[in-house]
Formats: C-alpha cells, sequence, structure tokens
C-alpha cells in the first residue's frame, strides 16, 4: 500500500521558518511502526511553505497514494481541509486519516459531510491504532475492533472504544523511520536538527493543556538504552541538534540525570540539545542537575513559567509546578532560582509566559513583559487560547471572553480572547511591542554559536521579527499602532498557504526534495 504522511505547513510566531523549522515526530513514529512492506512518505510542510500546492502535487503524483494521513493542530484545521480538498482533486480514490491535538480533541470536525470530512480519525496515541488501519485496509478485515479509531460505515459514523495509553517501557513500539522524509531542510538556527521522545505524558493539570485532556494525567517512560539508539539514529540523518520534545521530561529528576549521564558516557554529547523543562524541578534539583545538563550537550531549556503573578498562576492551575522547596518546605516561586542555575552554566533560557488571562491589566501584563526583558534569553509568551477540550475553554466561554472563532488564528501569539480589563487587541499589541527587541538581543548569541548562518540570515530574521514597520515608523512619523495593523494584515495572509501565488510566508525558503521511499 502506498502512504502518504503530511504534516502542516502553517507555523508559530516564535518558530519563523527562516530559522526553525522542526520535524514531525509522530509522523516518522507512524512510520516506523506500519508493517514494513508497505510505501510510506514523510512531507512535512513547514519545508515547503511558499509552494505547498505544487509540492503536495508533485508527491501525490509520484507516489499516487492509497491512504493519506495528516497531523493537526487546531489553528492548522482550515489549511488540512484546503489539502484534502487539494489531494481530492488529484486522487479521488485515496482515503484520509486524520490524527493530532485537533482530530482527538475535536472529531466532530472531521466527521460531518465536508470538505474537511476525513475517512478515519485515529484518536489518541496512533502507532497501533494506525497500524491496525492499515491492516484492516490491506486484508478488507472490518475496522470495528480497532481501538482508538473512528470511521464512516456507509452513513453512520462509529467510534470505537479509546486505545488505552502505551506504558512505552517494554513495549513493542519501533524506533521512528526518518528515511521516509522526503523533503530536506530542518534547521533550529543553523544547525541540522531531529526530535527524540524520552517519555509521554504529564500529571500535572494546567488549564491551558491538550495534552492531560488528550491522554489523561500519567507519565510513560522509554528505556534509557532505547532513547539512546534514538539519538544515535538521528545523528546518523544528519542531526547536529536534538529537541527532546517529551511533554515533562523533568517530572522525574533522577531519570533525567541518568540520561544526561548516558549522553555523556555514550558520548552524545557533541550534540546541542533543546529541553522543556519545570521551574519547580530546575530550581530544587539545579545545583547538581543544570552542570550535569551542560556536560551531556543542552545549550537551550524551555522554562514553562507561565507567569510572575500568583493569581494568574492559579487560572492557569500552574502554580503547583512553579514553586521552589526547600526542606519540604515552598519558599517561593522557582523561576528566578531555576534561571540563575541555567544561567550559571551557560545554557539559555526559552522564557515560556501567558499573558493575556481573565484578571490581566496593563499593569499585569507589563509585569511580565519587564520579567522577560530582565531574565529570559528568548521569549516565548504567548496568550491563552481556548483549545477543545481543555478547562480553560469552558472556563473563557463561560465568562464570554472569547471574541475570535477563527481557528487559523488559535496560534499563540494572536489574541482570541479578551481579558477582563482590556480587549484582545490591547493584550496581542502590548506584547508585540515589547517581544520584538527581546528577540534581537539574542542575536550576538547565534552569532557565537552559528556565525555563517547568522551572517546568511539576519535580514531575513530582522524582516520577519519586524515586519509592518516602516521608515516612517522607525523614524517615529507614525504611530506604532499602525505598524501593529500592517504586522496583523501580513500575519494574516501568511495563513494563506495554497493561494495560487503562495507569495509571502515571510521567512520562508524553497527546500530540496528527496527521493520517495522505494
Amino acid at each position: 500500500m502506498n502512504i502518504l504522511l503530511l504534516s502542516m505547513p502553517d507555523s508559530f510566531e516564535h518558530m519563523p521558518a527562516v530559522g526553525i523549522r522542526m520535524p514531525n515526530g509522530a509522523l516518522t513514529s507512524l512510520a516506523g511502526n506500519v508493517d514494513p512492506h508497505h510505501r510510506v512518505a514523510v512531507a512535512d510542510l513547514i519545508l515547503a511553505q511558499d509552494r505547498v500546492r505544487r509540492t503536495v502535487s508533485r508527491l501525490v503524483g509520484d507516489l499516487k497514494p492509497d491512504l493519506v494521513g495528516l497531523s493537526i493542530m487546531t489553528f492548522q484545521r482550515r489549511t488540512a481541509t484546503r489539502i484534502m480538498e487539494l489531494v481530492r482533486s488529484l486522487r479521488p480514490e485515496a482515503r484520509f486519516a486524520v490524527g493530532g491535538y485537533d482530530p482527538s480533541l475535536a472529531p466532530e470536525a472531521y466527521e460531518a459531510p465536508s470538505p474537511g470530512r476525513a475517512d478515519f480519525i485515529v484518536r489518541g496515541e496512533g502507532e497501533m491504532t494506525f497500524r491496525d488501519l492499515v491492516r484492516a485496509m490491506e486484508t478488507g478485515g472490518g475496522y470495528g475492533n480497532i481501538a482508538g479509531l473512528t470511521y464512516h460505515d456507509g452513513d453512520t459514523v462509529r467510534r470505537n472504544p479509546d486505545r488505552p495509553v502505551g506504558r512505552l517501557r517494554g513495549g513493542d513500539l519501533r524506533l521512528p523511520k526518518r528515511s521516509a522524509r522526503v523533503l530536506r531542510g530542518y534547521t533550529l538556527l543553523g544547525r541540522p536538527v531531529d526530535v527524540v521522545e524520552t517519555s509521554r505524558g504529564c500529571t500535572f493539570d494546567c488549564s491551558f493543556c491538550s495534552i492531560i485532556a488528550m491522554r489523561g494525567r500519567n507519565f510513560h517512560t522509554f528505556e534509557v538504552e532505547r532513547v539512546l539508539e534514538d539519538i544515535r539514529d538521528a545523528r546518523a540523518h544528519g542531526a547536529r541538534a536534538v529537541f527532546l520534545v517529551d511533554d515533562n521530561l523533568t517530572l522525574d529528576v533522577r531519570r533525567f540525570e541518568a540520561l544526561c549521564r548516558a549522553i555523556i558516557d555514550a558520548k552524545l554529547n557533541t550534540l546541542h540539545y533543546l529541553v522543556q523543562a519545570m521551574t519547580s524541578s530546575i530550581a530544587n534539583h539545579g545545583e547538581t542537575l543544570a552542570p550535569l545538563m551542560r556536560r551531556a550537550g543542552f545549550r537551550y531549556v524551555f522554562l514553562g513559567i507561565e507567569n510572575v503573578l500568583e493569581d494568574d498562576l492559579e487560572f492557569l492551575r500552574a502554580s503547583s509546578k512553579n514553586r521552589e522547596r526547600r526542606n519540604g518546605h515552598t519558599v517561593g516561586n522557582a523561576t528566578l532560582a531555576a534561571i540563575d542555575h541555567l544561567h550559571r552554566n551557560k545554557m539559555y533560557v526559552v522564557g515560556g509566559l501567558i499573558v493575556g488571562n481573565p484578571g490581566d491589566t496593563r499593569e499585569s501584563i507589563e509585569a511580565n513583559l519587564e520579567f522577560a526583558r530582565r531574565h529570559v534569553d528568548w521569549p516565548y509568551i504567548q496568550h491563552p487560547t481556548p483549545y477543545p477540550g481543555t478547562p480553560m475553554t469552558a472556563d473563557f466561554r463561560d465568562r464570554g471572553l472569547i471574541i475570535s472563532e477563527r481557528l487559523e488564528e488559535y496560534d499563540g501569539t494572536t489574541a482570541v480572547v479578551r481579558s477582563e480589563h482590556l480587549t484582545a487587541e490591547e493584550i496581542e499589541f502590548q506584547r508585540w511591542r515589547a517581544e520584538r527587541w527581546m528577540k534581537v538581543r539574542h542575536m550576538p548569541a547565534v552569532l557565537r554559536q552559528s556565525p555563517l548562518f547568522l551572517l546568511r540570515h539576519w535580514h531575513g530574521m530582522l524582516s520577519h521579527t519586524y515586519r509592518g514597520r516602516t521608515l516612517r515608523t522607525m523614524l517615529g512619523l507614525e504611530e506604532e499602532r499602525a505598524a501593529f495593523e500592517r504586522y496583523r494584515a501580513i500575519r494574516r495572509a501568511e495563513r494563506d498557504y495554497l493561494d495560487e501565488g503562495e507569495v509571502a510566508n515571510a521567512g520562508g525558503r524553497s527546500v530540496p526534495a528527496g527521493p520517495l521511499p522505494g
């Protein structure tokens, strides 16, 4: 069977394609876990933002897929619908399976007769469900016994029972099949990058989190040797940087320390690593953990700071993971201690903050922005977004604070929710105005790490960061609001990835295609 797996081209504002193009690890994991006699091609369309229609048309023409799988987040739903329409026009006999957060948490969007209707919805963790689906399609054995699958039976939508969350350790989940990728150009600020999982899940209950809504509160780990094998495979496929994409790797600090030592012992610490971490774990164990991380090759640490104000942390249900403890007692917010440990060990802090919560005022947002200016190296500041199935969404609806139902705007940096004191536009403007200067401040660090990359791409990076501004803005001849409105218009245009012109995706560039798998 010929299978084409696609991730969407829609990118986050904080991850412009000029500098950061991450692969979708879920798709290569799907490819690695179907039976090996199938022909599978994986295409991350983030690598072809400026030529999506041409790329998809070529792949469909060359591969002639029987099954097309799409990995979709909520803000990518509109693009996914248009891609399905395009593929149907090129190959009407192809069938469609969708998976990821959005189909798992809002399956009704893919069930009803519409351009976005899918033949199959793979809910939750996808590898075993997708493998069983492919086997059933191949043998004609029916779909009724495939856990985690929703499918159409004539005019009836049938939803099979959920598949239990995989325990990972000692399981039969095979390594990702990176050789199935047919596009090239993954990069993290000039370094070829790949993604690796060491665990799945989280036991906290943050109100904004889609992970908990999709898989519940649990935490399962791979064996350390399996993780090392995955890292070696990523390196063999060209990676010089690795993003450990775990939902919450630092839940088990002792295991993380053991993983760092194993990376060092295996001489895999010549790679650069990026990881997401809890402030409390780094603060409470930083004296020993941070030096070990640095020796293992960690360079960037995304800290889930969320907010520096206690009232906002309570709303986000994120207080417990941001507490510093000493001798068994809570002594305050862990953020500053965590940042200090990382900076003293020459690691960069990517500061994850959320502003625009229901009680936020200009002053409370400014307090968070000022904290980011003073303490983080790269800001990753977002607005609360009502993703399907999360407690936050129900709260916002009850309060009547959601001002936009245009899901393509649910990208984290477009404010679609107002606070009780500020409009959504004012919230977004306040973040946008402050954040650009923080990003530019990190460019000397990029120069030290990847001088040739920065010399080649500094103009594209600045153009992306300051799009909307003109010479009149810089000379003070117009209000910044005018530049902000131009930025918002540009951002709206960038979301039209399948327009005939496929023009304005700032920072995107063409990348070579690899051969289709034989």
